[in-house]
Formats: structure tokens, C-alpha cells, sequence
């Protein structure tokens, strides 16, 4: 059974979204981590990035594969978590506290509205 906060919004491509005003951190879900297995090496977008919500802003490479990670929302990567270039298993122990991927400066609130709720994420684990 994967641990979903309810305090979170989902994407159906298995990230989280911390919303705090204007900016939102981005990872992935306790799911997605293990559906990957170990992992061994995050690569993440420079501050100043944009993203589009979508597409594709990085890569976390496990034991077991490569994955893309897709950006929930629209905006500018305003940090990225320095801890995963030397401790990628964060992602893996810890995946909604230290294990978080970047901060985003939102670019439209509302494309938030769209995001899955712990309820609404955990029928789309359910189904399938």
C-alpha cells in the first residue's frame, strides 16, 4: 500500500505537488519510487529553467531503468535539490520530505485546479 499525503496534489504521471503560494515542490510519489526501484542517479533542470507542464524536465535512472519525469504544472525551476547528486536514494527512503526534485515558481495557479487529490490519486492507483 503506497503512502499518499493528503496534504498533496497528484499528477497522473506519479508526481506530488507541495503548494506554498506562488511556488510549488515537485517529486515523485511513494509509487512511482517503487515502481522504479533503486535509485541511482537523478538529473535535474538549472534554476532559471522553464517547464512546461507535460513535458518532460528530467530523468531519475534506477536499477532497474531510465524514466522520465514530467512536469505537473508550468513554470521556472527557482531550486532543485542539491542533496540527490550525491544521495539519490533519497528519492527512494524519503520521497515526500527529502526526497523532493525541484521548487517551481508557478506560472498559471490555476492549471493546480487540474492536479488529483490523495482521494482522486488513489483511484487512479486503484484502477490500475
Amino acid at each position: 500500500m503506497s503512502e499518499i499525503p493528503a496534504d498533496l496534489r497528484y499528477s497522473q504521471d506519479h508526481e506530488w505537488v507541495r503548494v506554498d503560494g506562488d511556488r510549488v515542490t515537485v517529486g515523485i510519489t511513494d509509487y512511482a519510487q517503487d515502481a522504479l526501484g533503486d535509485v541511482v542517479f537523478v538529473d535535474l533542470p538549472e534554476a532559471g529553467s522553464s517547464v512546461q507542464a507535460g513535458q518532460a524536465f528530467g530523468e531519475v535512472e534506477s536499477t532497474k531503468s531510465v524514466s522520465d519525469l514530467y512536469a505537473p504544472v508550468s513554470g521556472t525551476v527557482v531550486e532543485r535539490n542539491a542533496s540527490l547528486e550525491a544521495n539519490p536514494e533519497l528519492v527512494n527512503s524519503s520521497p515526500y520530505v527529502q526526497g523532493w526534485l525541484v521548487v517551481l515558481e508557478v506560472s498559471d495557479a490555476s492549471a493546480l485546479d487540474e492536479l488529483l487529490d490523495a482521494d482522486g490519486y488513489q483511484r487512479l492507483l486503484d484502477a490500475a
